[in-house]
């Protein structure tokens, strides 16, 4: 698939496309224990935590969806390796990713889900009512 096989459609459509192109890499060819699925997507939160900690981000001033429109296969890898690998979006990108293939894999309503937790949040308290 290219990149804007992926862009557009609903977040529930989304998690879709990502879990079936996952599953054509492999990722689901043997059985995997949901507990290992789980402390993948954490590793991506850790992984997060350390390109933050060496204040690696994608440089000002680049637009990075220039990168969308590069065609060649070698020359898109080339650019996003030289621009976007190793820093903290891209790790934000893996955590959704993560959690996109979950649930796909799960069947999980995505954007039900998210609309019923934002409207939960906005009931609770101030920081939901503690320090941090």
């Amino acid at each position: 698939m290219r990149t804007e096989d992926y862009l557009g459609g609903s977040l529930n459509q989304l998690s879709v496309r990502v879990h079936q192109a996952n599953k054509d890499k492999g990722f689901y060819d043997e059985p995997t224990e949901d507990g290992t699925r789980i402390a993948l997507m954490h590793s991506e939160v850790s992984e997060l935590l350390e390109a933050n900690r060496k204040g690696k981000t994608v440089e000002e001033g680049i637009n990075i969806t220039d990168l969308l429109v590069i065609e060649d296969d070698t020359s898109f890898k080339k650019a996003y390796e030289s621009v976007v690998k190793g820093t903290e979006e891209e790790e934000v990108a893996d955590i959704a990713i993560r959690n996109l293939d979950w649930s796909g894999f799960k069947g999980v309503d995505l954007e039900t889900h998210i609309a019923l937790k934002l409207r939960y949040n906005s009931l609770r308290p101030h920081k939901h009512g503690k320090k941090y």
